[in-house]
């Protein structure tokens, strides 16, 4: 039986973990303004660890949602470029960007 095939989409450093709970429910459950954010976010974050660091990022940036938003893209983006070595190599064209 073949190995089955890994697409380049679906390669990423990140952990895998199977939920025994609804996780739609949960997501539904979330501030409007973090599943808004979520709509647009590249990494697929499960609805338990975006709440608790939208919670310590509200508390942080004193219920600023623009900064909130801001600091989740931030983490989002150096999440993306540690990736981009691993998985596509040092000659993407991301892999010289460098997360601020």
């Amino acid at each position: 039986m073949a190995a089955p095939r890994t697409s380049p989409n679906t390669r990423s450093t990140l952990r895998r973990r199977r939920r025994a709970s609804d996780s739609m429910a949960a997501y539904d459950r979330l501030p409007a303004e973090l599943r808004l954010w979520l709509a647009q976010a590249a990494l697929p974050w499960s609805a338990q660890s975006a709440l608790r660091v939208w919670r310590r990022a509200l508390r942080d940036c004193d219920g600023d949602v623009t900064r909130v938003h801001l600091h989740l893209t931030r983490i989002e983006r150096k999440q993306l470029c540690r990736d981009v070595c691993r998985i596509w190599g040092n000659d993407h064209p991301a892999a010289s960007v460098a997360p601020s």
